[in-house]
């Protein structure tokens, strides 16, 4: 082959010019099958979208998920509201005081107990009990204090309630 002419000079150079345009095309090829096979990682079931409808169509979903979630959690926030309502209402403090009223060594019968909610209201119950009779007193608690004077055995039950004191304290 003799490249000493114009024109055999321009051949080669187009013929190496095609074939770098040829490998320049097989690459772009392979990274454009790449990104479409990316592409359908993230577009899934709607290989037809383009990337820009999907990313719209996600925010919109996006969107409607984030108002639904908004309005889950106003109802639970109502709903707990209302729960803790009630729960304050319930018994939160008890105590329960054996003591023997008469001096009798009965074996300590007679008894009280306090039963008050989160806000120390509730009842003192006492049960006074003889050989032949038992008497039984109820009175209503405000505040941790008696709507009416409390006994000494009583104001020990409200005291051990709220002090947190679980179980069944003897006096002698």
């Amino acid at each position: 082959m003799d490249l000493t002419e114009g024109s055999d000079l321009v051949a080669l150079a187009a013929g190496v010019l095609a074939l770098v345009a040829l490998i320049v095309a097989v690459v772009l090829a392979v990274n454009l099958r790449r990104m479409r096979s990316a592409q359908q990682v993230v577009l899934g079931e709607y290989g037809s979208t383009d990337l820009i409808a999907h990313a719209s169509e996600l925010q919109l979903a996006f969107e409607a998920l984030h108002q639904h979630v908004e309005e889950v959690v106003t109802r639970l926030e109502e709903r707990m509201a209302t729960a803790e309502d009630r729960l304050d209402g319930t018994i939160a403090y008890r105590a329960l005081v054996r003591y023997d009223a008469y001096g009798e060594l009965s074996g300590h019968q007679s008894t009280t107990i306090a039963l008050l909610d989160a806000g120390h209201n509730g009842v003192v119950i006492s049960t006074i009990a003889h050989r032949d009779t038992a008497r039984m007193y109820c009175k209503q608690v405000h505040a941790g204090r008696g709507e009416h004077e409390l006994s000494p055995e009583e104001a020990e039950a409200v005291r051990l309630a709220l002090a947190g004191e679980v179980g069944s304290v003897t006096l002698d």
